[in-house]
């Protein structure tokens, strides 16, 4: 079994559902006692959140990539950033490390064109949203449309995820703002709904809505089990 490398706590409410989902993936497969092979960094958000928003990429970038030598220095076999938006700097880090980076986007966007997705809606931060390093990344490598709520609607997720989500705070009302928009994404003709932030499948749910939702963080995560079992005799 190969060793995933984790760089997390971004937030650490989502590390522990891809702590847990690594895990309860290779139990499946393997059965017993078996559970993953995982390096684990996981940052302090704080001084993250700060880079973020001041738009320091680059300093964020070189915090990551530390991570990730971290990680590789402690025998992980490939890397997953357990974040959407930093996946901004994924570039940096994977020129950075001689392990294979898996991509959050790419295993989206694998799972989409396989169920033959092409025009898909996409919730996350403001960053996420507005940048172009993941909704092109979509587009060019893989063909998939993508439509993002209007400039309010952005704000309004932004901020739940950074206000209540990363400090684990989950509100009724807060889910009924996410189910509008996601509503008016699939009206605006999006044949499902990225949940484009590992945090958001903290509030909303496949149950809540009659509209397709692709978790990236469970999908990213079996990604990585079945990397981690290729060779598992």
């Amino acid at each position: 079994m190969k060793t995933i490398g984790l760089i997390g706590g971004m937030s650490w409410q989502s590390t522990v559902s891809y702590y847990q989902a690594l895990n309860e993936g290779v139990h499946q497969a393997l059965g017993g006692l078996h559970s993953a092979k995982i390096c684990l960094n996981s940052l302090d958000f704080a001084p993250m959140e700060q880079l973020q928003h001041q738009g320091n990429w680059q300093q964020t970038a070189n915090i990551l990539i530390s991570a990730a030598q971290a990680v590789e220095a402690g025998g992980a076999d490939f890397l997953l950033i357990c974040t959407n938006t930093m996946h901004k700097v994924a570039p940096e880090v994977e020129a950075a490390i001689t392990i294979p980076l898996l991509h959050i986007a790419d295993a989206t966007a694998m799972a989409l064109r396989s169920d033959n997705i092409t025009r898909v809606g996409l919730l996350g931060t403001k960053f996420t949203m507005e940048q172009d390093f993941y909704k092109t990344r979509l587009t060019d490598k893989f063909g998939i449309e993508v439509l993002v709520p209007n400039k309010p609607q952005r704000q309004i997720v932004h901020d739940i995820i950074y206000n209540e989500l990363c400090v684990g705070a989950i509100l009724d009302e807060s889910r009924q703002h996410y189910l509008t928009i996601i509503a008016q994404l699939f009206a605006q003709g999006a044949q499902a709904v990225i949940l484009g932030c590992t945090e958001i499948s903290l509030l909303v749910a496949q149950a809540d809505t009659d509209v397709v939702l692709y978790d990236t963080t469970a999908i990213h995560a079996s990604h990585a089990v079945k990397l981690a079992l290729s060779d598992h005799q």
